[in-house]
């Protein structure tokens, strides 16, 4: 990948981080926001597979870790993102041939993606979220990454497969 291509997927990163962290808590349900940035990553793994998704995600995950107002220990998205990146991109035959498949892809992810978060709180005994009310928002935050698939996963993976087209995995 070439610096410019490097610095076009950063960019596209930093966006989806930004408008998570800044603008999406205008629009929370329940203190729970869309989360590009799994998005982005899932888009990742059905355009460019599980490794470099799983690359992807362990930015995307620190960048969210790092973003203020962070109240979490850092790594825990970083984690949750590189693992979701994998297992994404391990299914991308099936889920890249149809639409539904692709909502399933992120419906599958955003649940894998959340749950681990929400135990690795757990298991670090975070004390910004209590457990219960970290595992509530998992239903919550799976359909609220649904209900934006549609908006946001076509165009991120028409811009991945632009940024290097000779890349792409099929």
């Amino acid at each position: 990948m070439t610096l410019v291509r490097a610095g076009i997927l950063a960019a596209l990163l930093v966006a989806a981080v930004c408008l998570q962290v800044a603008a999406f808590p205008h629009v929370s349900f329940d203190g729970v926001v869309p989360n590009l940035a799994l998005l982005l990553v899932v888009a990742a793994a059905l355009v460019r597979g599980p490794d470099f998704a799983a690359t992807l995600g362990f930015f995307a995950g620190l960048a969210i870790d790092l973003a203020p107002p962070a109240d979490h220990v850092a790594g825990r998205w970083a984690l949750a993102l590189v693992v979701v990146g994998y297992v994404a991109g391990r299914v991308r035959q099936d889920a890249g041939t149809s639409a539904g498949a692709a909502v399933i892809t992120v419906a599958a992810s955003s649940f894998i993606g959340t749950s681990l978060f929400a135990l690795s709180g757990m298991l670090l005994h975070d004390p910004a979220v209590p457990a219960t009310e970290a595992l509530a928002v998992i239903p919550v935050a799976v359909v609220y990454d649904v209900l934006l698939t549609p908006f946001v996963l076509p165009l991120a993976m028409r811009l991945l497969r632009r940024i290097e087209p000779h890349r792409v995995a099929y």
